[in-house]
């Protein structure tokens, strides 16, 4: 189902649970009040009957019971004269079950039933109407149907010498006033869900509107990714959608950074890849005539191929370092680059003799990838050998910052921010070997860490590079004990 048609189901469902209680309030409360009414009816018409025979539901002070004489005999001479009880029913002939004066029995205490003449019906008088006219008190209310006719009947105990008075009125108006209201309120339920359902349509049109128009941009987006440098999402107003469309421009500059950046990789290692290959290209061409060229030339030739090899070996490599990009690549594990920095240190003493290095390395622990870290140091200390020969070298690992120190001619002020960019090399470096992906390896590999790189000059001359690999792990006395030790 589309989110346009949910919003619609639910607002829908909503206004109908809301119409529906409120439906069902109403008619219990109306249903409430009218039966009060009846029930307010019935207890007037029973007071106006023992009013006129000057009685009271209440009875007598004293407790005795209305028209009781206190002797607890039955006037059974006196029923005889006069059947109902000096009530005066003789003269109520109301409809049966039909009219407002209601309808009149009277239980006498020995359970015989009298209906007033004229009546054309009698409240039926069961058990419990006849214990209560044996009983002479109390009263009740009680829903009876007599001949298909729905009745609301008060019982009232009038004495024990006079039984119980049943007073009884007709439901039928109760009843069709009930039909009419339930029909009523059922076609207002209906109509509120339908018309519930038409705004909901119309609301979810309306505020899906700026989110149909975002889908657009973004699949115009989408289908142009050659214009993902000028293509962005239009923003209006402050609310949820417009910081939507804000995160997804900024996701889109991202993106667009990304690509321009692997598109300058690709074309910088295109530029670099062009001089020893054409190197090796004139080489092997030559080579073809070997016989006409002298043993030292020939000897020549292959070294110079080598080397060249090497040389494109070496950029290979370091391209396909820099496209892992910025990220680790698997889960990151316990390092200890102290450990690192000596074991790169004895390889840097070994291919180059000739340099003094001092190092002073602490124990430091990280998490990240080794490889990586041993990349970055080996750089690191690479370019110090290149740009320091036949001087001092100092390594300095503390607070789990590395920091290398060479003696070489340092940097240049207008080289110093783009010292750890791809494929740069200062004016003084382009005759060296090397790519100029060394350093950019470095950041990379720090910025996979969450940790950063500088470059300074030294007050008394050459370079200072800096670089850190995110927060430390406190190590453990065992691991303390096995540190390698400053050398």
């Amino acid at each position: 189902m589309s989110l346009r048609g949910r919003m619609v189901l639910i607002a829908g469902t909503a206004v109908a649970l809301a119409v529906m209680a409120v439906s069902v309030a109403a008619y219990a409360g109306t249903s409430s009040q009218v039966n009060g009414q009846v029930d307010q009816s019935l207890r007037s018409l029973t007071g106006s009957i023992l009013a006129r025979a000057g009685l009271s539901v209440a009875g007598p002070p004293g407790g005795q019971p209305p028209g009781g004489s206190g002797s607890g005999s039955p006037r059974s001479t006196d029923k005889l004269q006069d059947p109902d009880e000096g009530l005066g029913l003789d003269g109520d002939n109301g409809p049966a079950f039909g009219g407002a004066p209601g309808v009149v029995s009277l239980i006498h205490a020995d359970g015989q039933v009298y209906a007033p003449p004229g009546e054309r019906g009698s409240i039926p008088a069961g058990p419990r109407a006849k214990a209560l006219a044996a009983r002479g008190t109390g009263r009740y209310f009680t829903d009876l149907t007599v001949n298909g006719t729905e009745i609301r009947v008060l019982a009232t105990g009038i004495g024990q010498q006079r039984g119980a008075l049943l007073v009884a009125l007709p439901l039928a108006d109760v009843e069709h006033t009930l039909s009419k209201l339930l029909l009523l309120l059922v076609l207002i339920a209906a109509g509120g869900v339908l018309l519930a359902g038409l705004l909901g349509l119309l609301v979810a049109r309306t505020a899906l509107a700026p989110i149909a128009r975002f889908t657009r941009q973004t699949e115009t987006i989408a289908a142009n990714p050659d214009r993902l440098d000028q293509e962005r999402v239009d923003v209006h107003g402050g609310d949820e959608l417009a910081r939507l469309a804000q995160t997804f421009n900024r996701t889109l500059d991202a993106l667009d950074r990304s690509v321009q950046a692997q598109r300058n990789l690709v074309a910088d290692a295109s530029h670099e890849l062009r001089t020893p290959i054409a190197t090796i290209r004139a080489n092997l061409q030559l080579m073809r005539d070997e016989r006409l060229l002298s043993p030292e030339d020939r000897e020549a030739l292959r070294i110079d191929v080598i080397d060249e090899l090497d040389e494109l070996t070496a950029l290979v490599g370091d391209v396909v370092e820099l496209a892992r990009g910025s990220k680790l690549g698997g889960e990151p594990a316990e390092v200890r680059v102290d450990e690192i920095v000596t074991v790169a240190v004895e390889r840097t003493r070994r291919r180059a003799p000739e340099l003094t290095i001092e190092v002073s390395a602490e124990p430091t622990l990280v998490h990240g990838e080794g490889d990586r870290i041993a990349r970055a140091v080996a750089n690191l200390l690479d370019n110090a050998a290149k740009y320091g020969r036949s001087g001092v070298v100092g390594v300095t690992l503390h607070d789990g910052t590395l920091t290398v120190r060479d003696h070489g001619p340092g940097f240049h002020d207008e080289d110093l921010p783009f010292v750890f960019d791809r494929f740069h090399r200062a004016r003084d470096a382009r005759s060296k070997p090397g790519s100029g992906l060394g350093l950019a390896i470095v950041r990379q590999a720090a910025e996979a860490h969450g940790g950063f790189v500088e470059a300074a000059n030294a007050p008394g001359g050459g370079a200072v590079l800096r670089i850190g690999f995110g927060p430390t792990v406190e190590i453990g006395d065992a691991a303390l004990r096995d540190a390698v030790s400053p050398s």
